[in-house]
């Protein structure tokens, strides 16, 4: 009978190909991610100044939270494309209740945490109980918050002063404390990167250091074996879009305290950065799973390219064109390159 081979004999018989590979899946968004910082860093002067590298993690935040609802939705295997409706609808809402009815900054936090709470809910609703596919039900509730937004405000920005149908004038601002989302700190810490740290942390803890996190990665990778399994699939799924209705509001609560006024565009382009820094983030160490670290990880790459493009002074337009190159890269770690390498492995 033969004797089983060791790990050295095993490492000898992969192909070198392989072994590129497998390095590649598990690294290559960290390494594309420090080769930007690298490149902006020894290229532009601007950039290396320590302003700049905590504006990149600011303007990071609002991407990776957004897309970490966007990766709680995903661990149960569905998706959520309402996140940049929610996001902006908080941004309107934080206003309103400011602006308009002159309330302080804790009472707007509440409505917008307890809207983007309700949009997870109706979400929850369309996709557990109606059983509506999650991407047309998501992209249906889009629509819906999008339209709420505009006709709680007549299609207008609310801004301090404003004139209101009744003929009054907006008496309210956004309050200090409301500002500070944004422009305040702890210690030497923007209070945005405190915010996306300490979410994250408790991401990554709730799933994967706790039973419900650990119950919604067996629904998404086998939701009937589960259910046989004696788990209310549905409780767990729902759980899953009402948190990510809540992390939209706080990305759309960063995102108010950051343009001061509510901007009814406000979060229309968060939808798509936010899903492609989730897709992105499944390619953290091979992981080939949706994963708190990795969404992070991709909002920050590309927050560092963005704000070193701009800084480069390359137009606008011309930035999607590189963004997006840089994405499909990112993205063929985790979709092509790690499916050959199971497809090896599985031969093997």
């Amino acid at each position: 009978m033969d004797a089983p081979a060791t790990p050295t004999a095993q490492q000898a018989a992969t192909p070198m190909s392989e072994r590129i590979r497998d390095l590649t899946v598990r690294y290559g968004v960290i390494a594309i991610t420090i080769f930007l910082l690298v490149f902006f860093l020894a290229s532009e002067d601007t950039f290396r100044r320590s302003t700049t590298l905590l504006s990149v993690l600011k303007y990071a935040s609002v991407t990776a939270i957004g897309g970490l609802g966007v990766t709680t939705a995903m661990v149960v295997g569905g998706i959520d494309l309402s996140i940049g409706g929610t996001a902006g609808m908080a941004v309107t809402i934080s206003a309103m209740t400011m602006v308009i009815y002159d309330q302080v900054g804790w009472v707007a936090i509440g409505a917008v945490l307890v809207s983007g709470a309700l949009v997870g809910l109706l979400n929850a609703f369309l996709i557990v109980k109606l059983r509506i596919p999650d991407m047309l039900a998501t992209l249906s509730m889009m629509f819906v918050v999008q339209g709420l937004k505009l006709v709680f405000v007549d299609g207008q920005s609310v801004s301090s002063g404003m004139p209101l149908p009744d003929g009054s004038f907006a008496v309210g601002r956004f309050t200090p404390d409301f500002l500070a989302i944004d422009n305040g700190f702890v210690g030497p810490l923007p209070v945005p990167v405190l915010i996306l740290i300490l979410v994250t942390l408790a991401a990554w803890i709730f799933l994967t250091r706790t039973r419900w996190g650990r119950v919604m990665y067996a629904i998404g990778a086998n939701p009937e074996a589960t259910r046989l399994a004696g788990v209310s699939v549905s409780r767990y799924r729902a759980l899953a879009y009402v948190i990510s209705g809540l992390l939209a509001s706080v990305a759309g609560l960063i995102l108010s305290s950051r343009i001061g006024q509510g901007d009814i565009s406000a979060g229309n382009s968060l939808l798509l950065d936010s899903v492609a820094v989730a897709l992105v983030g499944m390619s953290v160490m091979g992981l080939n799973l949706p994963n708190a670290w990795g969404t992070s990880l991709g909002a920050v790459m590309l927050g560092i390219l963005i704000t070193g493009l701009t800084i480069a002074g390359v137009p606008y337009y011309a930035q999607d064109v590189v963004k997006g190159s840089v994405l499909v890269v990112a993205l063929v770690f985790s979709f092509t390159l790690s499916r050959k390498k199971a497809r090896y492995v599985s031969a093997v």
